[in-house]
């Protein structure tokens, strides 16, 4: 008997427990919420543009980025790791790194670097790595007058920056694209790393050549150009970038660290 009465409280108690009524409901996520809680959000035409050059989920699947620029000098070379932002150039006769917190100037013999290293480090990668780059946290998008050139209307999308994002917050870009392709045509841009106020005199670089790494679109040529009255009028250079590497493996990250001896930027 007693056995028969500790079964009866031991199935009532297991039945308790099991009862939907007993049980407190947990919040449900559904994968479409949590797809939307972790995508952020872009312009469509922006997300086109993306789409154009191979997709930015290809481009965040991806660790680092490498390049080179012929130049007169010689080849410089690049590495940068993209998640971190590290960045380390070699050249024939300095090299240029930034470890994640400083930025450091190695001069190979006797010549001096003449640029500003603190300018300089980035801004070929960040020139470089357009569309992409412009998906970066920070970022506010505005719309933007067509650029007319050459009797193409090029719709833009205007690019600013909360204030403490980047080496200069207050620079702004507009990013042009082909009404048909929706690839990127032209980019517009400020600079206030110098002056430290706004400016409203926009810089042109076009972008007209491209090659696919891995599935992607970077450019294979970038050209600058002069410009009077915001409009781009002339080419004055253009940059050329062959041996593209992109990989889905993390670089060395002893590239980036400061060399025994040299010290950092102030």
């Amino acid at each position: 008997m007693k056995h028969i009465l500790f079964l009866l409280i031991t199935i009532s108690i297991f039945s308790c427990k099991n009862d939907p009524k007993n049980q407190v409901a947990e919040p449900v996520t559904s994968a479409v919420e949590k797809q939307v809680a972790n995508t952020k959000s872009y312009p469509e035409a922006l997300v086109k543009v993306f789409d154009a050059h191979g997709g930015l989920d290809l481009w965040n699947s991806m660790q680092s980025l490498t390049y080179t620029q012929p130049k007169e000098t010689g080849n410089d070379v690049t590495i940068t790791n993209l998640k971190n932002r590290k960045i380390l150039i070699d050249m024939p006769n300095h090299a240029i790194g930034y470890n994640g917190k400083d930025v450091w100037l190695q001069n190979k013999g006797e010549a001096q670097y003449k640029g500003k290293p603190k300018f300089f480090y980035n801004l070929m990668f960040y020139f470089y790595s357009m569309p992409f780059i412009l998906a970066d946290d920070g970022i506010n998008y505005g719309e933007a007058a067509p650029l007319e050139f050459e009797g193409v209307s090029y719709p833009g999308i205007k690019i600013s920056y909360n204030d403490g994002v980047g080496e200069s917050s207050g620079d702004e870009y507009v990013l042009y694209y082909n009404p048909e392709t929706y690839k990127m045509a032209w980019l517009g841009y400020t600079v206030t790393f110098f002056s430290k106020e706004k400016s409203k005199d926009l810089h042109f670089r076009r972008y007209q050549n491209w090659q696919n790494v891995n599935g992607l679109l970077l450019p294979k040529t970038m050209a600058g150009y002069n410009a009077e009255n915001n409009v781009p009028t002339t080419m004055k250079n253009e940059s050329e970038f062959i041996n593209v590497k992109l990989s889905t493996e993390k670089p060395d990250s002893t590239l980036f660290e400061v060399p025994e001896g040299v010290t950092v930027v102030e």
